[in-house]
This record gives C-alpha cells, sequence and structure tokens, in this order.
C-alpha cells in the first residue's frame, strides 16, 4: 500500500485537521480497536467459561501487533476486509487465534469502533470548542466598548461594538458546544447482538438467561453503553445526529468567515486575518492580501454542510436489518466531517488569536456614517417637544439623501449640517442638544455591559 505523492492522496491526509484527528481516523488505529473490541470479547466469554484464560493471555500479548501489509495480503484473496484482520491476528496467535471472533458478526466489531472513534472525535472537537470560546472572551472583553458602524442587509445602520459583534460568534460556538457534549455522553455503540441483532449467536453459546449480565459485562468493560434495540448495525439515525451538530458548528464558523471577508475588503477595512511576512496574496498582484484562512473555512464549511444529507440517505436507506449500500461512503463520511470540524476550529482560534484591528478605518466609517443613525435620535426627541413625527421624518429624510450624494461622492457627511440649519427643526432642539443627539458614536445601548455578562457565563460553563 503506497502513501507516496505519487499516488493520489486526500488533502485531509496532509493539508487539512491536525496529526491527532488523523491519527484517530488512520487505518492503524481503526484494526487496533478492533483487536481490542476481539480482546474484551475473548476477556468476558472467558469469565463465562467459554474461552481459557491461556487463550485470553496470548491474544493480549499481540493485541498491538497490527500488521497491516500482512492483512491486506489476506484481504487480497478472501476480499473481506475484517476477515483478513482475524486471520492475521489470528497468525500471531497460536493458542487464541481459534477463538477470535466467537459469536460475532463482522459489525459487532466494526459498529462499536466506529462508536468509540466518533466519541473521541467528539471530545478532540469540544477540546476545540473551549480552546476558541477561551480566545473569543479575551477577544468581546477587549473590544466589548469599541463602537464600530453595524450593517443591516449590507448597509451601514447604527454603531454596535466589535465586542458585542464578536459575542455573537460566542453565543453561537457556547450553544454548538452545549449540544455537542450531551451528543457525546450519550453516545451508543451496537453491542454484541450477532448476524440481525437478536443475539441468537451468543444465546447458543451462553443460554438466553445469560445475556443480559453477558452484555452489561462488555459494555462496562469497554465504557461504552449499547443501543438496547438493533438490527446487524447500530441505528443509523446517530450518524446523523452527528454529522448535524457538527454543521452546525460549521455554520456558526461559516458565518464568522463570511462576515470577516466583507470587514477585510478595502472599503470597510476594519479588520483582517494575520498576514504573515512572507505571505504571498498573490501571483499575479503582489500587493493583495486576500483572506485566505476565512475562505478557507467557508470551503469547507460548504462541504461539511451537505453532509448531513448523506447521513441522513444512510439512516433512511439502511433497508431491514442491513444493507450494505452505506458502507464504502462511511469510510470518508466519517472521519472527514471530524476533520473538516477539526480544521474549521483550528483556522478560527488563529485567525481570532492574529486578528488585526484597524482602528483608523473605523473611526473613518463611524465619521462618515454615524450621523445617518443619528436621524432617528433626532426624530424621538423632536417628537416627543410637540414636532408632527411624519413632518420630522420626512425632513431627516431628504436631508439624508442629499447628505448621501456628498458621502458617495467622497466629501465629508454634510448631514449635521443640513439638520443643524435647518429652521423646522431647531423650533424643537437647541443647537447644543442637537450637537449631542448627532454624536451617535455612543448610541449602542447595553451592548458591553451584554457582552461581557455572556463571557462570564461561558467561562463558568467551560470553567475557565
Amino acid at each position: 500500500m503506497e502513501t507516496t505523492h505519487e499516488t493520489y492522496l486526500s488533502p485531509f491526509t496532509w493539508r487539512y485537521g491536525s496529526q491527532e484527528m488523523r491519527a484517530l481516523w488512520s487505518e492503524k488505529r481503526k484494526r487496533l480497536i478492533w483487536r481490542r473490541l476481539w480482546l474484551a470479547l475473548a476477556e468476558v466469554q472467558s469469565e463465562f467459561g467459554l474461552v481459557s484464560s491461556e487463550q485470553v493471555d496470548d491474544l493480549r500479548r499481540r493485541v498491538e501487533d497490527v500488521d497491516i501489509e500482512r492483512a491486506l495480503q489476506i484481504e487480497s484473496q478472501i476480499h473481506h476486509d475484517l476477515m483478513a484482520e482475524v486471520k492475521a491476528y489470528a497468525e500471531q496467535c497460536p493458542l487464541g487465534g481459534g477463538v477470535i471472533h466467537l459469536g460475532a458478526t463482522s459489525m459487532d466489531i466494526k459498529d462499536n469502533a466506529d462508536a468509540l472513534r466518533v466519541r473521541e472525535a467528539l471530545g478532540l472537537i469540544l477540546t476545540r470548542s473551549v480552546a476558541l470560546m477561551e480566545a473569543l472572551c479575551r477577544s468581546v472583553e477587549t473590544y466589548a466598548d469599541l463602537p464600530v458602524i453595524a450593517f443591516t442587509h449590507l448597509q451601514p445602520a447604527e454603531p454596535t461594538t466589535l465586542g458585542y459583534r464578536l459575542a455573537g460568534l460566542l453565543q453561537d460556538i457556547f450553544g454548538d458546544w452545549q449540544q455537542l457534549a450531551p451528543l457525546r455522553d450519550g453516545l451508543r455503540g451496537k453491542g454484541f447482538k450477532g448476524a440481525v441483532g437478536t443475539n441468537a449467536s451468543y444465546a447458543d453459546l451462553l443460554g438466553v438467561e445469560r445475556l443480559d449480565e453477558f452484555e452489561k459485562r462488555l459494555s462496562a468493560r469497554l465504557e461504552l453503553p449499547f443501543f438496547p434495540i438493533t438490527t446487524q448495525i447500530y441505528p443509523r439515525k446517530q450518524d446523523y445526529q452527528v454529522a448535524s451538530a457538527l454543521a452546525g458548528l460549521g455554520a456558526s464558523l461559516y458565518k464568522f468567515a463570511f462576515d470577516l471577508r466583507i470587514l477585510q475588503s478595502p472599503p470597510i477595512g476594519e479588520l483582517a486575518e494575520p498576514f504573515g511576512p512572507l505571505q504571498v496574496g498573490s501571483s499575479a498582484m503582489p500587493f493583495k492580501r486576500n483572506p485566505i484562512n476565512a475562505e478557507k473555512i467557508d470551503s469547507l464549511g460548504r462541504a461539511l454542510a451537505q453532509m448531513p444529507r448523506l447521513a441522513w440517505d444512510n439512516a433512511a436507506h439502511s433497508l431491514l436489518e442491513i444493507t450494505l449500500d452505506d458502507s464504502a461512503n462511511r469510510r470518508t463520511l466519517l472521519p472527514e466531517m471530524f476533520l473538516i470540524c477539526d480544521e474549521l476550529l483550528t483556522t478560527a482560534r488563529h485567525i481570532l488569536v492574529g486578528l488585526q484591528v484597524n482602528q483608523e478605518a473605523i473611526a473613518r466609517n463611524l465619521g462618515a456614517y454615524t450621523p445617518f443613525a443619528a436621524t432617528e435620535r433626532v426624530l424621538l426627541a423632536a417628537t416627543k417637544r410637540g414636532a408632527d413625527r411624519q413632518e420630522m421624518h420626512e425632513r431627516l429624510r431628504q436631508h439624508s439623501l442629499s447628505a448621501w450624494k456628498a458621502v458617495q461622492s467622497g466629501d465629508p457627511n454634510p448631514l449635521g449640517a443640513l439638520i443643524s440649519n435647518d429652521p423646522q427643526i431647531v423650533k424643537y432642539l437647541a443647537a447644543g442638544e442637537l450637537d449631542a443627539l448627532l454624536d451617535a458614536s455612543r448610541h449602542i445601548g447595553d451592548a458591553p455591559q451584554r457582552a461581557r455578562r455572556l463571557v462570564e457565563t461561558v467561562r463558568q460553563a467551560i470553567g475557565v
């Protein structure tokens, strides 16, 4: 089995995802878990008098000695990957080899191995999520009071604060974490129930009256709860639930990256992802500083968004007690949805830790657009003084349109002067009062306080 650059390699083999996540989904790790499951099965069968302690000891001595090349040689002849591993393991164990897989069907091993790996992978994702939330908490606190112009419909609106905007992301990631943690803790394996889930083979070996205790001991040994009802496989709806939760996390990070790409564009220019001193932005345009990390998040996020649909199909199309039409796609579905999430979380944290905040651009945009936001304050204040609300609204609308033309021509925003020189407006509001109303940069409500309260809530929950 060649894994050189002379043949196709998945980008997830070397480009995307951490080495830790890749190792978890490696071929060697899978086969090692298979062997540990066979050993656990033999250990419990020994407790019930089916297997000798000498046979178990023999299996235990060689459980770590995975020989993939030998297993693949066998598989090339028998065309069954799990039975090839059984035979490769049995060759190493002259005493115990003959009892490997006793009473089991392939999915007793494969599905429990998948459940164990999915649970461990969810643990890694939760750890990465906590690291991201820690970085987010620091950023929210740092920028809780920094006013920035907000955008609705991609048009300048009223001010918000940068910390409050980041708190929206923190709230989303916190919600994703709250969904993923119980999902991991509630994950279940198939157990050991045989070819169609009825326990018939184990009943023949042990007797029906001993089946509950047999599976209970296996569950305790593996520290993995089992579904009470299965077919030959565990319900594939569990894969769909996991894929959906991961895609939900991906949606949170996708929005963050998409927003950053907009805010990094030169016409706004308020934020930028880190850019290395030797980093090349474009092969043709040396001046470019492309948001490649944010674009990568969005690119991989789109792929992740499709995976719940595939998992849905696997669950819905699993006919009767089993069909194998999900087997091939799950070989890539399960590892890649976790490798994508791993890369998204790591990249998002990298962006946040090195986030570049352009204070000059923020001030420029506030100066250009906050006078428009101040019109609401002027409208409310004049109406409270007895002005006709509809008349004031129309006058402010006309002044705003004139000011927009000036701003779009590159001139300073004249809206404050237009309002201050309108005799129908100054009839209700004095000049000094208008000056205060027209300064909308602090028109941010209680956004800073709520952002900080969220940080406190998150830190208490994640224990940092």
